[in-house]
């Protein structure tokens, strides 16, 4: 079984890696490569992912969703979503249900379901997808687009508290079907039931960030970032394993508040967890998409296609449109802004893929086709969410200032050294800028600038490279007076720093490059740090 099992994981790593790369080279999204992966491993293709570890597919699957919200939790803004608390709110239900509904009805005529079925298709297809949006909305945040206004954060909240409320009329219909009757009563209790589990999940959440700080911060249980995001990961498993055991409240809903607190409480360790959650976001992102690649049946995707994009189509133009048009009626959102909702607001992968085989195993007529659809859902609108988003957020958002604070910064150090034919001067420049993209896990560039170029590279050269062995890093040719290569050296590599050693007595006579560099300081607005003459130049 051992064996077996680490077979199906290398596989499954390799391929969806492999996979997502090819994709994203071909410019879709990577997850549209690493389903496509788990096609071909699956039983559908080479049948080479082990029984064993397909067994393991339902827990993989909640990992990867959680990992999911507590980067979506510690990404939130919170003045932002006072600010537009209630356009959050009604995104939260609105479009997902009337999608849902929409769907629903729809299915009942394409493939003559009855309506808890159609029901539980649309909830299937109503979910948003966290895989895409949230990667889409942080990276949004991010560069500014929409912060102003909250509209990534609103967007981000919406579909965290839809999806909640999907999944609560998704269980609650998965009991239905196991009774084999519906109570009208049960019905009327799910808003009562959906409001309880979000007041207990948000509470549960505040509750868990309070422990996760007293013990990590204060008390300094853990000695690294590691240990902090270990300590985490593991509060915001609990959470998602014990509301299955207790379903008195939202787990998945707990684990994004538990992040939001988190940001609140104790910004510096809030920071590091949303670093350490991108990385492991990376390794879950492949488990689940290559597992919902391997549990897609070829025959009945291609039986459903035509319906099954009809029915796509009208559940989005049709049901989710109306939900967005009542989730921002009133607000100050320009018609831009609500045309956003559009690319923003509408792929779906993540749930899908969580989900969409769960009627199938539970042996519910029709479940097969609803697999079908959910798997089809992901190949349609992920790619195009993932790549609408960053297409029309600069075509309908205004771009305002970043809060770092909140978000992540997604543009690298580059450091750039110039440096002159003097040896010591050199080293102490090249030293300063590996130190400082060590600190900052940055790159270098390193600017030799001399009147006789050969002979001063094949000096310096070596001694530069020894300091920064480790870093990665540009080496860069120019003249005594070329503003114009460093100008461009500076765009082309996004300098954010420059570093240059008072220039040698041979140079510095004549003073053009210092004010060179003066002039482009001034003109960049990038700090430039002199560092002091070396005794013997």
């Amino acid at each position: 079984m051992l064996d077996s099992l680490l077979y199906s994981l290398v596989l499954i790593l390799l391929g969806g890696f492999v996979g997502g790369q090819v994709s994203r080279r071909l410019g879709a999204p990577p997850l549209l490569g690493m389903m496509v992966a788990g096609i071909f491993l699956g039983t559908e293709g080479g049948n080479l992912i082990g029984s064993e570890m397909l067994s393991l597919a339902d827990s993989l699957r909640s990992i990867a969703v959680t990992i999911i919200l507590m980067r979506a939790g510690l990404g939130l803004d919170r003045s932002k979503l006072v600010k537009q608390g209630s356009v959050a709110l009604r995104l939260g239900f609105l479009p997902a249900m009337t999608e849902a509904i929409a769907v629903a009805i729809l299915s009942m005529w394409l493939f003559e379901f009855d309506w808890l079925t159609g029901l539980l298709l649309g909830c299937i297809i109503g979910a948003e997808s966290p895989a895409v949006i949230v990667p889409g909305m942080l990276r949004l945040k991010n560069l500014g687009w929409g912060v102003s206004k909250g509209i990534a954060d609103a967007i981000l909240t919406g579909s965290a508290l839809s999806d909640v409320v999907i999944l609560l009329l998704f269980s609650l219909l998965l009991n239905f079907f196991a009774q084999g009757e519906v109570s009208n009563s049960q019905l009327w209790l799910l808003p009562v039931t959906a409001t309880f589990q979000i007041l207990f999940g948000v509470a549960i959440g505040y509750i868990a960030a309070k422990l996760i700080v007293f013990s990590t911060v204060k008390q300094k249980w853990t000695q690294n970032r590691i240990q902090n995001t270990l300590i985490t990961t593991c509060f915001a498993l609990v959470l998602v394993a014990g509301a299955e055991f207790y379903p008195y409240f939202s787990g998945y809903l707990a684990v994004m508040a538990m992040g939001f607190f988190l940001i609140q409480f104790s910004p510096p360790l809030a920071r590091i967890l949303r670093q350490e959650f991108n990385h492991l976001w990376i390794v879950a992102e492949i488990v689940l998409f290559v597992l919902m690649g391997a549990t897609i049946q070829l025959q009945v995707l291609e039986h459903v296609l035509l319906p099954g994009l009809i029915l796509l189509a009208s559940g989005l133009l049709l049901g989710r449109t109306i939900g967005w048009y009542l989730a921002t009626f009133g607000s100050n959102w320009t018609w831009k802004e609500k045309l956003f909702l559009l690319p923003g607001n509408s792929a779906k992968a993540t749930v899908q893929a969580a989900i969409g085989a769960i009627p199938l195993s539970l042996g519910i007529p029709g479940g097969d086709v609803i697999l079908a659809i959910a798997a089809l859902s992901i190949l349609v609108t992920a790619p195009i969410g993932a790549w609408a988003i960053p297409t029309f957020a600069p075509k309908l958002l205004t771009r305002g200032k970043v809060d770092p604070t909140i978000a992540s910064s997604i543009v690298p150090t580059v450091i750039l050294g110039i440096v002159d034919a003097n040896r010591e001067n050199a080293i102490a420049v090249a030293e300063k800028v590996a130190s400082l993209a060590r600190r900052s896990n940055g790159e270098a560039v390193i600017a030799y600038l001399s009147r006789d170029l050969p002979e001063s590279l094949h000096q310096l050269k070596p001694s530069v490279e020894k300091s920064l062995l480790d870093i990665p890093t540009k080496f860069i040719s120019i003249g005594e007076q070329s503003e114009r290569q460093i100008y461009e050296i500076v765009e082309k590599y996004q300098v954010t720093e420059i570093f240059v050693a008072r220039q040698s007595r041979a140079l510095s006579q004549r003073n053009t490059t210092n004010l060179m560099l003066d002039s482009i300081a001034n003109n960049t607005k990038i700090p430039v740090f002199w560092l002091p003459k070396s005794d013997s130049s």
